[in-house]
């Protein structure tokens, strides 16, 4: 059982043995066993041009099409569709890109893994001091020389 608690949040706990994250699915990975430990700054997925661009034109032949075809208070609101939905594709990526995830990577047992993920530096920061205190603290791996021959 550890002895001691060096992190405890709703998503994360960290112990001198296990560090736990917290959520679904439930994962806990041995301190001992994690190895080359870093901070990576997530990137956020850039709103692709093509989309927006495919989206604008197919709004503005629709407008087009439908302008002479319409009444004027259809065709005010096909054209105010013009205008509104490239808005709505390019608005959410503009605003996401500012604001990247932090995240703490390490190999364990061999695998790349993703320990904690957080857009909140405050907590990330936290955690990312707890786990050096309980690597630094943590007995050195055993390398499989604790069997006796006869």
């Amino acid at each position: 059982m550890s002895k001691r608690l060096y992190y405890r949040s709703p998503s994360v706990v960290i112990t001198d043995e296990l560090f736990v994250r917290r959520g679904m699915p439930l994962t806990s990975y041995a301190v001992r066993d994690l190895h080359n430990v870093g901070v990576v700054r997530a990137g956020s997925a850039p709103g692709s041009p093509t989309t927006v661009l495919a989206v604008a034109a197919g709004t503005v032949a629709a407008v087009g099409a439908g302008w002479t075809l319409l009444e004027p208070p259809t065709a005010y609101g096909i054209g105010l569709l013009a205008v509104t939905v490239p808005l709505a594709c390019t608005i959410p990526s503009m605003v996401r890109r500012g604001n990247r995830a932090w995240e703490l990577r390490a190999i364990y047992r061999g695998s790349d893994v993703t320990l904690f993920s957080s857009f909140d530096e405050r907590e990330f920061n936290q955690v990312k001091r707890a786990l050096r205190r309980a690597i630094e603290q943590a007995p050195p791996p055993r390398k499989g020389l604790d069997l006796a021959a006869a």
